[in-house]
């Protein structure tokens, strides 16, 4: 069944909806990033599948709808990108998207130049969209990778931006190959008057959005609903009227709206992230889908063997270079750098910007080759007059030839890397992470009540992984729409325990109103499983003694609650710091692992923790005391640091770098 021209449009979109849903629910529920599925979705319907999807089924929309979509797409990643969030790895960062990127830039044209024999123009456009690896690709990775906070900001950072710095530099490449503006002059006037203007629109449509937001009534009745719609048409309006402006940058423009909404009081937040994220997983399921329907295999194998090395080239040796030399310093561990080595795929920036761009090419030789007919006269049409061409026409069918070569090698090696990238370093993500041992122990929390997903807001605000075990569908419901992950089974049942990551825990909690459950769950971890920490709630007072007998660590939710009472009357100003913890005020424990601690004493250390921070305990084996200025730390000792919540997370990283 092929479809020609666009009697079956709607149809077309409407499976192509209903497969990218279903490959979300699939990447949900086996843990494999969903574009695996997208990719293979569209490869199944398009010309080297099933042939329901092909050039022709979008006529002359696919430019618009991919351009629409990717704003949609980098407008929901810039959103999500906090401010406090790329403190977490600030110059590395910095590095990624400047070093890292110029890197990425010249060393993949030199491998498209040398394996390939493209024109030098031709493999720094290449190399310009194999810049992004953005968060469309690198997002869904990290939703079942959990590794560290560092790690997923430095790596949803450098895709964000390199999202928009690799299009505008490839726009401004491919202009320079079609108007003839070459020269150091003419880039550098052409990269700053994109990133300008999408800049200056971008600021503009933000500011606009967000007066409206915060000053604006609405309609109280539905205030949430027009505030989504509102921020909806926002991005969409940045992306067109700054590519009205000037080409691609509009990407820029939604970037920049999407970066400075995020980072703003917006009223009704959750609403909106909730609604982007919803429309973004659609979009972003159409694209991908979409393109990777146009992939044919002849153009893919066409590459040979130069192909296979510009992908190896790009991999193996040009994204471990560009890690490495971007994140000089000890605040990546090896390992963690080898996992940003070897995981970054490249996306839909690079699919649909080389698609666009492969068209642009196609209708240019096709008016090149309209010229030569008319040059050579007579009866030669468009599409003889270069079979034999003669004189003048020869030269400009020499230059349409150079130009339709130009586009099939620019397509077939953009998805060639792609597609490895994408089936080999995001098929293999989680198996990497695993293997290099850069995913966070997981924290067990058993039972979803109140208590268990109060716990689990503040281990995961400190960055662990946390699962919850629930067995009660309502409760599950509840923790889900919570944003926490959530394992379905009883917790009493070794399996469910097992497929929950009990294997790979460092703690976990018993967190039920059932004393019995909560007793079994603990024993269990303790006899099966070789868990670091296992702590159990006893809600009555009296189970305390006998849980304890068998060796269990307790919490007693009455004795907890009547020490904070306790604490409300006697210590009041101790209980309302208690009561901000994680959130203006923090007390944390850490080892000291840094060298730059051991042999030296509280007093020597003091001023190089954070003006807010203290040293409040220090416990070596099994004795804790409260240190004096003279006390000597050695490797190993764990001290409880109290402070303010920023304050105390950099003394952590500063006493333990890892």
């Amino acid at each position: 069944m092929v479809a020609a021209g666009n009697e079956f449009l709607i149809p077309i979109v409407a499976a192509i909806i209903g497969l990218g849903v279903g490959a979300q629910i699939l990447s949900d529920r086996f843990e494999i990033p969903s574009i695996i599925f997208l990719i293979g979705a569209g490869m199944a319907l398009g010309p080297e599948g099933l042939g329901v999807v092909t050039r022709n089924s979008f006529g002359s929309a696919l430019p618009a709808i991919v351009g629409l979509s990717v704003a949609i797409i980098v407008f929901e990643g810039a959103f999500h990108l906090r401010l406090d969030k790329l403190r977490e790895a600030p110059s590395e960062t910095t590095r990624l998207v400047t070093l890292g990127a110029a890197v990425a830039l010249l060393g993949t044209a030199a491998a498209v130049r040398f394996f390939l024999g493209a024109e030098w123009v031709f493999a720094f456009l290449i190399g310009a969209l194999l810049v992004a690896t953005g968060p469309t690709v690198i997002t869904p990775i990290l939703e079942v990778v959990p590794v560290r906070d560092r790690v997923e900001a430095a790596m949803e950072t450098e895709g964000i931006v390199n999202d928009v710095t690799a299009a505008i530099i490839a726009v401004v490449i491919f202009e320079i190959l079609t108007v003839s503006e070459a020269g150091p002059t003419g880039f550098l006037r052409l990269f700053v008057e994109r990133l300008g203007i999408g800049m200056l629109v971008g600021v503009v449509v933000a500011l606009v959005v967000w007066y409206l937001l915060r000053y604006v009534d609405l309609s109280p009745g539905n205030a949430p609903q027009n505030a989504r719609l509102l921020v909806l048409a926002g991005a969409l309006v940045a992306y067109g009227a700054a590519d009205f402006v000037a080409a691609e940058a509009g990407v820029a423009a939604v970037a920049v709206a999407g970066m400075i909404l995020g980072n703003l009081d917006v009223p009704y937040e959750e609403d909106i992230s909730a609604f982007k994220g919803d429309i973004t997983l659609l979009v972003l399921s159409f694209v991908f889908i979409a393109l990777a329907a146009l992939i044919e295999f002849d153009a893919l194998l066409a590459l040979g063997v130069g192909g296979v090395a510009v992908v190896v080239a790009v991999a193996l040796v040009i994204r471990p270079a560009l890690v490495f030399l971007s994140t000089v310093g000890d605040r990546f561990t090896r390992a963690e750098k080898l996992f940003m080595s070897f995981v970054g795929p490249r996306g839909i920036i690079p699919a649909s910007v080389a698609t666009l761009f492969a068209v642009e090419l196609q209708n240019e030789a096709a008016a090149l080759q309209a010229e030569a007919a008319e040059v050579a006269g007579g009866s030669a049409t468009a599409q003889t007059v270069c079979t034999a061409p003669t004189g003048e026409a020869a030269a400009i069918c020499a230059q349409a030839a150079e130009l339709t070569a130009g586009s099939e090698l620019l397509v077939g090696t953009v998805f060639l890397v792609i597609l490895a990238t994408v089936v080999f370093e995001g098929g293999l993500a989680r198996k990497i992470a695993e293997f290099l041992d850069v995913i966070p122990m997981r924290v067990l929390v058993i039972g979803g009540g109140q208590v268990g997903r109060e716990l689990a807001d503040r281990l995961e605000d400190r960055g662990e992984n946390v699962v919850i075990i629930e067995v009660d569908e309502e409760m599950v419901e509840v923790t889900r729409n919570e944003g926490h992950t959530v394992h379905i089974g009883d917790g009493t049942d070794t399996d469910v325990l097992q497929s929950a990551g009990a294997g790979n825990a460092s703690i976990l909690v018993a967190a039920t109103g059932d004393d019995d459950v909560n007793l079994l769950v603990a024993q269990l971890a303790n006899s099966k499983f070789d868990i670091e920490t296992v702590i159990a709630r006893a809600n009555n007072p009296d189970n305390v003694e006998a849980f304890e007998d068998l060796g269990v660590r307790t919490i007693s939710s009455a004795l907890a609650t009547a020490q904070a009472m306790d604490n409300a009357i006697e210590r009041p100003a101790l209980a309302r710091w208690t009561g901000e913890l994680g959130r203006s005020g923090d007390v944390q424990e850490v080892e000291v692992t840094s060298e730059e601690l051991v042999g030296r004493t509280v007093r020597e250390i003091g001023p190089e923790l954070p003006s807010s921070v203290l040293i409040a305990l220090v416990a070596r084996g099994d004795d804790v005391k409260v240190p004096d200025a003279e006390f000597t730390l050695q490797e190993g000792d764990r001290i409880t640091l109290i402070g303010d919540r920023e304050g105390v997370r950099s003394a952590m990283k500063f006493c333990n770098p890892e």
